[in-house]
């Protein structure tokens, strides 16, 4: 059994028991009606010391506080290392560590939620799991489904960067290219996978796809006890809201005395949960109620260029919960950030992570951020997935002949 008591409407506060209802709340339509998965806690301080016992593996280790029921689908997702990082802090003025889901099976922290996810599809008799994405989420899906021998269908705005339109494809999966934004992908894919019956992923829709991404939160309570600040990027919301759901969860449960205050950073071209949160101080309103922009943006961090964020009500309560902040980022601190990264600590992170750290600079310069705080930036996907968007972060190849012309004296 699992340790879920309830699934409850954001929108409303219905209470569902687990099983009696798949994705949304029904009392609204589409996505308005956001489930949020709720846990018997005494339950879960039973099984705690178990899942504590020990080294963190993968997100597994903590496999008795999580909503699937035996035999997960295991490809290794979760555990990754927490790196101190002084040269970046030095350059950032901060006590720096980098959180390093770069190493995730299939390159980004995308991999939590699929875990979950695809287990509960495999246990309920699924035969076929689907999701609009803008990358990550699409290449994280289709390797767990083929490593539980599920067919894939995944939706994706047809301007995705080639890398991570190539990777679901390798992985088995069928890739829709949609003449549209990722808000069309999703549209369509809600309503395609409605229609044929297929196990839908997405964010918002899923409300398991959240819970896999809670143990992020987890392992930094366990990593990083004493953080001030933990800063991550911001497309849909949904990875910043499950982390902060995890840290306060293990706060609750007296594994951490604390917990960090949450910074979300958006690219410059998709502030729809900045605007929410900062501009109009949405902290408090539900699901469905975000203002939006009718088209995506042009920035080069294109897994976090969302214009429709499904997820923004939970990513501006978990701010507000943390007592955090949110700023954005231009394309130009964007490459910058991932230069510094890379030059610094050797993480080689995509766009949409290097936004984190160009994320603490502009909270530094606002004040946000004090001189010498504790802070955790969280590199959520690699870089290798658009290698492209990062040629125009560094410099040409230079030049040289086999016998050495071309060799500048000043190396």
């Amino acid at each position: 059994m699992t340790p879920v008591e309830a699934l409850a409407c954001e929108r409303c506060g219905r209470r569902y028991a687990p099983g009696d209802v798949e994705y949304t709340c029904p009392a609204h339509d589409g996505v308005a009606g956001i489930l949020d998965v709720r846990y018997d806690y005494d339950a879960v301080r039973d099984r705690l010391s178990a899942a504590l016992d020990g080294p963190t593996d993968d997100l597994w280790t903590y496999e008795p506080l999580l909503p699937v029921d035996g035999d997960p689908v295991r490809l290794g997702a979760g555990g990754t290392d927490l790196l101190d990082a002084p040269a970046l802090g030095d350059a950032l003025g901060v006590e720096a560590r980098v959180k390093n889901e770069t190493t995730n099976p299939t390159g980004s922290n995308k991999d939590r939620g699929s875990a979950v996810v695809v287990s509960r599809a495999r246990q309920q008799g699924h035969d076929v799991v689907a999701c609009a994405s803008t990358g990550n989420a699409a290449a994280s899906l289709a390797g767990y489904a083929a490593r539980a021998d599920l067919a894939c269908r995944i939706f994706v705005p047809a301007d995705l960067p080639e890398a991570k339109a190539v990777q679901p494809r390798l992985y088995g999966a069928t890739v829709l290219g949609v003449d549209g934004n990722y808000a069309d992908a999703y549209e369509l894919c809600r309503s395609v996978s409605a229609e044929r019956g297929w196990y839908n992923r997405n964010a918002a829709m899923n409300p398991y796809a959240v819970e896999g991404k809670r143990t992020l939160g987890f392992e930094l309570a366990e990593q990083a006890p004493d953080a001030d600040w933990v800063v991550m990027p911001m497309g849909n919301g949904c990875s910043l809201a499950g982390a902060w759901k995890g840290l306060s969860e293990f706060e609750r449960l007296g594994v951490i005395d604390d917990t960090p205050r949450m910074l979300g950073v958006q690219a410059a071209g998709a502030t729809a949960i900045y605007d929410r949160f900062v501009t109009e101080g949405g902290g408090d309103s539900v699901e469905g109620e975000a203002a939006v922009r009718p088209d995506s943006g042009d920035t080069t961090a294109d897994s976090i260029d969302v214009s429709v964020p499904h997820n923004a009500g939970k990513a501006c309560r978990a701010l507000e919960a943390s007592g955090g902040d949110a700023v954005v980022v231009s394309d130009e601190e964007i490459r910058a950030g991932q230069r510094l990264l890379g030059e610094s600590e050797g993480v080689f992170a995509e766009p949409a992570s290097a936004a984190a750290v160009a994320g603490v600079r502009a909270a530094r310069e606002r004040g946000t951020i004090d001189s010498g705080e504790r802070v955790v930036v969280v590199a959520t996907g690699t870089g290798l997935k658009d290698t492209a968007s990062a040629r125009d972060a560094v410099d040409d190849v230079v030049a040289v002949d086999a016998a050495g012309d071309g060799l500048p004296d000043d190396l």
